[in-house]
C-alpha cells in the first residue's frame, strides 16, 4: 500500500476540543496530511488557528460547548459553510484535568454528571450533528477518544472511568447503525499522555502516578501526543477504510487484547 492511502487531502475533519493539548496536536497533524481544520472548543482556538495556517493548511476556529445541541448543530453548520461538508470528526473534548480525584463516595454529584454531560452526552451530541454531513459526503470517520481508565478499570476516578467507558459502547453501537452510510466509528484508549489536562488532573501527584503507568506498560517510557497522533491519523484515513466498531488500545502494552 502506498503512502498516498494515509493522505486526507481535501477531507474536513473537525476536532472538538480542538483549542489545546492533544487536540491541537491533531489539528497539526490531519492539516499536514492535507486536511481542512475545522478547530471547536469551548476555550479560544486562535492558537490553533493560527499555527495551522503558518503551516500553510486550511483552518477554522469555532466556540463549542458540546453540552450544548444547537452548539453543535451551529459547529457543524460552520464547518460545511466553510469546507463544502465533513468528512472527519475527532470527539477529543472531555473534562479531566477539572475533575477532583477521590474514593467513589466522596465524589461530587454535580461533578459526576458534568463529567457524563461532556464526555458522554457530548460525543453523542457532535455525532448527532455531524453525521448527517458525513452522509452527505457519501461516507465518513468518526473517532471517540476513550482511554486506558475504562479498559484498566481506573480507581479513585470513577466518574471519568465511568464516562469513558460508556465512551466504547457508544462507539460500538453507532458503529452498526451507520456503517450502511460507509460512515465508521472507532475509538482510542490512549494511556495518560503527558498534557495540560494530565498534569491537571494529577497534580502534585503526577511524577509518582507517571511512574505506576510506566511500572504497568511492556514500553516503559512515558507517552507523548506523537504517540497517539499516528493512530489518529490512520483511523481518519482510507487506509483504516474496513475499521469500524473498534476501541484501540495505544497504551505501550498496558491493557493486552
Amino acid at each position: 500500500m502506498g503512502g498516498e492511502a494515509f493522505a486526507l487531502t481535501n477531507k474536513t475533519v473537525v476536532i472538538t476540543g480542538g483549542g489545546r493539548g492533544l487536540g491541537q496536536a491533531y489539528a497539526l497533524a490531519a492539516a499536514e496530511l492535507g486536511a481542512k481544520i475545522v478547530a471547536a472548543d469551548v476555550i479560544p482556538t486562535e492558537e490553533t488557528v493560527a499555527q495551522v495556517r503558518e503551516k500553510g493548511g486550511e483552518c477554522i476556529g469555532v466556540a463549542l460547548d458540546v453540552r450544548d445541541e444547537e452548539s453543535c448543530r451551529a459547529m457543524a453548520g460552520a464547518a460545511t459553510e466553510a469546507f463544502g461538508g465533513i468528512d472527519g470528526l475527532i470527539n477529543n473534548a472531555a473534562l479531566y484535568g477539572a475533575l477532583t480525584g477521590g474514593r467513589f463516595d466522596a465524589i461530587d454529584p454535580a461533578e459526576w454528571d458534568d463529567a457524563m454531560a461532556v464526555n458522554v452526552t457530548g460525543i453523542w451530541n457532535c455525532c448527532k450533528a455531524a453525521v448527517p454531513a458525513m452522509r452527505e459526503r457519501g461516507g465518513g470517520s468518526v473517532i471517540n477518544i476513550a482511554s486506558l481508565a475504562a479498559r484498566f478499570g481506573m480507581p479513585y476516578a470513577l466518574h471519568y472511568t465511568t464516562s469513558k467507558a460508556a465512551v466504547v459502547g457508544l462507539t460500538r453501537g453507532l458503529a452498526r447503525e451507520i456503517g450502511r452510510d460507509n460512515i465508521r466509528v472507532n475509538a482510542m484508549a490512549p494511556s495518560a499522555v503527558i498534557t495540560e489536562g494530565t498534569r491537571e488532573f494529577f497534580a502534585a501527584k503526577l511524577d509518582n502516578a507517571l511512574d505506576v503507568i510506566r511500572n504497568g506498560q511492556i514500553i516503559r517510557r512515558s507517552m507523548t501526543p506523537d504517540d497517539v497522533i499516528g493512530t489518529a491519523m490512520w483511523l481518519l484515513s482510507d487506509a483504516s477504510a474496513f475499521v469500524t466498531g473498534q476501541t484501540i488500545s495505544v497504551d505501550g502494552g498496558t491493557v493486552l487484547a
